[in-house]
């Protein structure tokens, strides 16, 4: 598990370091751990050049030990100094006496550049100066390190209103931030100073996580104890949607899949071993419901959405279903059975009456805790949280998973797990990384170039991801 700290958790922790260690002793445990990482960046440290562009703050000051540190080992050092005046003296003079020398440009063959412009404590965008120094840089095409995170970036939403140090990579010290996850931040690295963090609220699964969660039939399990799965989804216009939604809950792994609705000929024509009926009247008994992705919005999909919602059954709402919810919350009000939502940026503007801003956790927990349900916001960075719980995100890392029907197969996942007994946010979270290894892998067949996918490609290979993962 990854956990994701704000500034003030950070600041906390390393208070009681900051007191028994000596002046400075943390700042070069830092900074040390930040010349580690860049040597491996290099290469070959002896006879390349990095250069710092430093501004006020301990930020500036990990950056000028860490240019010292490989000054030390044979490496060319300089800096850009953007406030003189606030400049971290002690780093400085270790920096000068290694022979370090000052600077007012990056040279043209510098190797490297350490961004050590602000920190945590940041805010905006760069300022002018700072700007036209990492325009020149990226203009050079000189590779960038930025220390704790790419300054004018904010820390707690990646977001970036303004001119922004966008790096190869990030090395971070601690604890990660959630920019660390919700911005460009490159390749990020996290250096251990001996920090106590506790678990946070905001979090992200890895794939041991994943495969302990995964529900793997044991030798006394059968069809139905592995969970069943019912679908209410497809219509007319929209087979499709039927078809990629149950094929999805087929491979998750669920031990039946029920699917009731309009598209029954199709997906029993794709999926022989799903059990198909024309409504839900006569689906018989299903352990959660998956409700919505091309069901349409007319009196057929409310009646669906109706009765899901009215069982105690685990139900997962998407699409159609969403824009029916949209105008009847109230058909969660009071609900005691797991509820996950999974919109996009759309759906969710109809939800909550307005899209998510730039801090998509705040606003993703907002709606989570206003409708007493898990809501999935899905994006490249996508966001699940729990009612009053905690919040797990998902990095994608590309954007392979956006094509249409993408969203039918995640639904399906979810609803497999869901059956299965998984908690709402725990079967939306593994639900969410399944579905982007998923999507990477497809992007990936034939051959090691990514090349364009789409649902079904992405379906298929939901069960090679799974086996990647188990």
């Amino acid at each position: 598990m990854r956990y994701y700290y704000s500034a003030d958790e950070i600041r906390d922790a390393e208070a009681p370091l900051l007191a028994s260690l000596p002046d400075g002793g943390l700042m070069r445990r830092a900074a040390f751990g930040l010349a580690t990482a860049i040597a491996r960046e290099l290469g070959t440290v002896s006879g390349k050049t990095v250069c710092a562009v430093v501004g006020s703050g301990d930020n500036g000051g990990d950056a000028l030990w860490a240019a010292t540190f490989l000054r030390r080992r044979g490496a060319g050092a300089c800096a850009i100094l953007l406030k003189p005046e606030k400049t971290h003296t002690g780093a400085l003079e270790a920096f000068r006496r290694s022979g370090g020398r000052i600077v007012e440009k990056v040279p043209p063959a510098a190797d490297l550049v350490i961004d050590g412009v602000v920190g945590i404590s940041g805010s905006g965008p760069l300022r002018p100066d700072a700007a036209a120094v990492f325009d020149a840089i990226t203009r050079a095409g000189i590779p960038v390190v930025a220390v704790d995170l790419p300054s004018g970036v904010d820390v707690q939403t990646g977001a970036a209103s303004g001119p922004h140090v966008q790096p190869t990579l990030t090395v971070t010290f601690g604890g990660l931030k959630p920019v660390h996850a919700l911005g460009d931040c490159g390749r990020v690295e996290l250096v251990d100073i001996g920090l106590d963090l506790a678990p946070s609220g905001v979090r992200a699964l890895d794939t041991a996580d994943v495969a302990r969660r995964w529900p793997v039939p044991g030798v006394k399990d059968d069809k139905y104890t592995q969970g069943v799965t019912g679908v209410m989804a497809g219509s007319a216009t929209y087979p499709g949607a039927a078809v990629l939604c149950t094929g999805a809950a087929v491979a998750a792994t669920s031990g039946m899949v029920r699917y009731a609705g309009s598209a029954a000929s199709e997906v029993v024509s794709h999926w022989p071993e799903v059990i198909a009926t024309p409504s839900h009247a006569s689906a018989g008994r299903v352990q959660a419901w998956v409700v919505g992705p091309g069901l349409g919005t007319d009196e057929t999909g409310a009646a669906a959405l109706v009765f899901a919602l009215e069982s105690d059954l685990p139900v997962i709402v998407d699409a159609d279903g969403l824009t029916i919810l949209s105008a009847h919350p109230e058909l969660v009000e009071g609900r005691s059975a797991p509820t996950v939502l999974t919109p996009h940026a759309g759906e969710f503007a109809r939800l909550a009456g307005s899209p998510p801003g730039d801090d998509r956790v705040a606003d993703t927990r907002r709606l989570a805790d206003t409708l007493g349900v898990t809501v999935l916001l899905k994006g490249n960075v996508t966001v699940v949280a729990d009612a009053g719980g905690p919040v797990h995100l998902n990095v994608a890392g590309n954007a392979w998973a956006a094509t249409a029907g993408s969203g039918d197969v995640l639904s399906g996942v979810i609803g497999a797990l869901l059956a299965a007994g998984l908690p709402a946010g725990e079967a939306a979270a593994g639900a969410a990384f399944v579905h982007a290894r998923a999507a990477d892998l497809s992007a990936l067949d034939p051959g090691p170039a990514a090349t364009p996918t789409s649902a079904s490609r992405i379906l298929t290979h939901l069960r090679t991801a799974l086996a990647s993962i188990l």
